[in-house]
């Protein structure tokens, strides 16, 4: 347990040394992970949630992720801490409105996935059981498939 806690540590400390946090309104939300913000010098920045994978379009639950994080954050402003940029240009980050963590959110209410892949944040993956144990959104399906398995079989399929 304590080496949990240090590596979570360790990490919120990397994440903290190499972080920028910016404020910004909510302006396009693009699904239930990502969305545009515009800065206080009208720069927009597209913003990619750290540790979380939701639904993509024309998956189950990818409308109900978009609807979801429309409610809490569009047209609002949002602080983000952000932690790298990622392939496409995004910048990730960690997400707060008022004082609700937006990532954690989505988590709790079933909605995400933790993507353990890029995040080891222990809180994260227990939100994500309670919201399996509890059946909630995504985990009411028998055999949910992850949006990166989704995305990997959508690419297959067309290159064949």
């Amino acid at each position: 347990m304590r080496i949990v806690l240090l590596f979570t540590l360790l990490f919120f400390v990397h994440v903290l040394l190499h972080a920028q946090t910016l404020t910004g309104k909510v302006v396009k939300i693009a699904d239930g992970d990502t969305f545009t913000i515009l800065l206080n010098n009208h720069q927009k920045k597209r913003i990619r949630l750290h540790g979380v994978d939701c639904p993509e379009k024309g998956q189950d639950f990818g409308n109900v992720a978009k609807e979801y994080i429309s409610n809490l954050i569009a047209g609002k402003s949002v602080t983000i801490l952000t932690t790298k940029k990622d392939r496409y240009g995004r910048t990730v980050a960690i997400v707060k409105v008022d004082t609700t963590n937006v990532n954690e959110s989505l988590l709790r209410a079933g909605l995400a996935w933790h993507y353990k892949q890029y995040d080891n944040t222990q809180h994260w993956a227990e939100l994500e059981h309670q919201a399996k144990s509890h059946h909630r959104k995504i985990w009411s399906m028998q055999n949910p498939t992850p949006p990166w398995q989704w995305r990997k079989q959508k690419k297959a399929s067309k290159n064949s």
